[in-house]
This record gives structure tokens, sequence and C-alpha cells, in this order.
């Protein structure tokens, strides 16, 4: 059974398979073409988190290709609590044909994927965030045309985001640089699945912001404090407070340069709303291609 939990598990011509095909979808609904691919399908969606983009753009995509959505709160569910995991899975099977996650620990991603008889989507977890980094990649593409040797500068902690990112990056031949506090980099189990199934060469990590974006294509942010960190939040505050995309950091980057955010964004903290809403800033279009990515990894996963 195919899934989608991790850049990891697929290689470069998937990849990159999936990038035309988003193009290819989102060109459609420009014109008002929409694809049949999930009619008489039906998606479920389990989020344990709350969720803005993610949702709406499932929602909206499944609902573009044909197909319908049936959303289930993580709480009510009880995933792995309630019931086990592998029961769960095997029950859900039955009554819809894809499962997109959005959870807290990746264990519940993979556990639900081991008894699934139907793909399963990682539409978030605390390692990984797949659907993310294609629709990141998406944008660069449409910002640049090929996106090999392009570089992009995370501004931030490796998070969820930046791993998945980074990985898609070193997969399609670009650069990828994470500028971090001390303390706040890749993990070590992170650098070995990145050496073992990526390549011997890390992505560069570094102190220095204005570093960082010097040879940027791309700078991104995310939010320094995401869910379940609220008890380090002013801790975070004062450590990343260098690290914001502001004024002055874009002044040392080319000026072709782009801004991404996977958003929701603290404005004012990790970035200015002067940043948020000058002419480099490619936010919303790239909140748009989430659910352009999203609709061509599930038309892919349901040809299987």
């Amino acid at each position: 059974m195919r899934h989608f939990l991790t850049i990891l598990e697929h290689d470069a011509d998937t990849l990159r398979h999936l990038l035309a095909e988003a193009t290819r979808l989102k060109a459609a609904v420009a014109k008002g073409n929409f694809s049949t691919a999930l009619q008489n399908k039906v998606v479920g969606l389990v989020f344990e988190k709350p969720s803005l983009r993610t949702r709406v753009s499932f929602e909206a995509g499944v609902a573009q290709l044909g197909g319908v959505s049936l959303f289930q709160a993580g709480s009510e569910v009880g995933l792995g609590v309630r019931e086990s995991l592998a029961d769960f899975a095997r029950t859900m099977s039955q009554y819809v044909n894809a499962i997109v996650l959005r959870v807290f620990e990746h264990s519940t991603v993979e556990g639900i994927a081991a008894a699934s008889s139907v793909p399963v989507v990682n539409g978030l977890s605390d390692t990984s965030h797949p659907c993310q980094a294609m629709a990141d990649v998406l944008t660069v593409q449409e910002c640049f045309g090929d996106v090999a040797g392009k570089t992009i500068a995370f501004i931030g902690d490796g998070n969820n985001v930046a791993r998945s990112l980074a990985v898609l990056c070193g997969k399609l031949g670009m650069n990828f640089i994470l500028a971090h506090p001390e303390g706040y980099g890749f993990p070590a189990d992170f650098a070995a699945n990145y050496a073992k199934h990526v390549s011997s060469t890390l992505p560069t990590e570094i102190r220095d912001a204005g570093e960082a974006v010097k040879s940027a294509d791309v700078i991104y942010t995310d939010v320094w404090t995401s869910m379940g960190q609220e008890a380090e939040r002013e801790k975070r505050l004062n450590e990343f407070a260098p690290y914001q995309v502001n004024d002055a950091l874009l002044k040392k980057a080319p000026k072709h340069v782009k801004v991404l955010h996977c958003l929701p964004a603290h404005r004012g903290e990790e970035i200015t709303h002067d940043v948020m809403e000058c002419p480099a800033s490619v936010v919303f279009q790239q909140a748009g291609n989430r659910m352009h990515a999203q609709k061509a990894i599930l038309e892919w996963l349901m040809k299987q």
C-alpha cells in the first residue's frame, strides 16, 4: 500500500511528477476544468490539532477532484486511547478510500499506516510536514522555473517544516540553509536519516541569519513557538529575537529574493508586517498551493 507520510520515502522522480501534476491541476482549475479522479471516493480527515489551511485545503481539494471528505476531531476519535491505532485503521479502511491525519506524534501516523488498507497522508506530525514542503517547492518553481541549484534560507529552528523542506531540497538538487540559535538545529536522528536516504552532505546550519540570506533565492520563516511549545514561549521569544525576518535582513539578500511563511504568522515576532506585505512576499500564493499539491498527492495515491 502506497502512503505519503514523509518526503524521505519517495524518490526524486516521484516528487517531480507530483509537482508537475500539481501544476497541471492548478492550471486546469483556472480554466474551469476539474478532475474526476476522486469521483465516488471518500477521504477521511482526522485531526488532533486545530487547523485552517490543512483542513480547508484538503476539503476543497477533494471536492475539486469530485470526491467527498469527512472530518473528525482527534479528541472525539481518541487515537490510540479509545481503541488501538490498528483497530482504528482497520475500521476506517472499511469506510473511506484514504485517510488524512494531522497529529501530535509521528508514531501515530506510522501506526495507522501500518494497519490501513487504504492510503494514508500525513497532514502534519511533530517530525514531518510533507504536504507543506511540496506546496513550498511548487511556489518556488512558479517564481523561478527550474528549482535545481536554487537556495532556500530557513530562518528559525529545525522543526517539522524545516526538516521536510530540507529533504525535498536535497532530493531535487536545491540548497538548504538553516539559520538558528544554538540548541535549535536539526536533531541527530534527522541528520542520520538524511545521510542515509538523501546525501552524505548534510544541509548547512549556521548561526548568522544575515550570512544565511546573502545568496538566498528564498527566505523562509515559521512561528518561533508551535502548538505544544507554549510553556517555552518567553524563552523562545528572547532567543529567536535576532532571527526576525525584517527589512534589514531582506536588504542583505539578493534583489530577486522571495519570502515564504507556512502560516499562521505572528506578525511582529518571526516576521514583520512590512515584509509580509512587501512585493517579495509570496506567502499567500504559497498558502493556495497547499490545495493543488495535496490534490496531486491524492490523485497519485488513488491510481495505485
